[in-house]
């Protein structure tokens, strides 16, 4: 088993080689990870036949329903067919429901554009890289807010206990 990890920015490519694979030559993967809040989805593409599957279901059975659509964004953005050649496995734990959502769709499109990167060519890359920051930012980009920690003298981070002067 051959492992290389190299870090490009925000994005780690995992390149592998199977033994078992069929002709013994690398199984063209990627890892990469979307964040959102406490959040954090890993995302494994690798070459396959457009099966795509979010904690080992499939996107349709993400719950909650008016979310999923948020789920199938990068897929209506750059179409179903960039997505065929390819198998994604997302797996995703903390935060809430909403931040989970935003944390795999994050790690899907950032899955598709390192893939694109390291086995397709750099135009088409740029192509869909130009595509997903025009329709939505955070597609790409993690969203560095995080909630700001209680202090001391108020109910909150910033409020104040209310005082009296008489």
């Amino acid at each position: 088993l051959y492992s290389a990890l190299l870090p490009f920015g925000d994005i780690c490519f995992n390149s592998k080689v199977m033994s078992d694979n069929k002709e013994g030559r690398a199984i063209q993967a990627v890892q990469v990870f979307g964040r959102k809040k406490t959040a954090t989805a890993v995302a494994h593409c690798k070459t396959g036949k457009g099966l795509i599957k979010v904690n080992g279901r499939p996107l349709d059975l993400i719950e909650p329903q008016i979310l999923r659509y948020k789920l199938q964004e990068p897929i209506l953005i750059l179409g179903k067919e960039r997505f065929s050649g390819v198998d994604i496995r997302i797996r995703v734990k903390g935060g809430g429901h909403v931040a989970q959502i935003y944390a795999i769709r994050q790690a899907l499109s950032k899955a598709i554009v390192a893939y694109y990167q390291k086995y397709v060519d750099e135009a088409s890359k740029k192509e869909l890289k130009d595509l997903l920051i025009q329709y939505d930012r955070s597609l790409l980009v993690a969203d560095p807010r995080r909630c700001e920690p209680k202090k001391f003298g108020g109910p909150g981070a910033r409020a104040r206990y209310q005082k009296s002067y008489r």
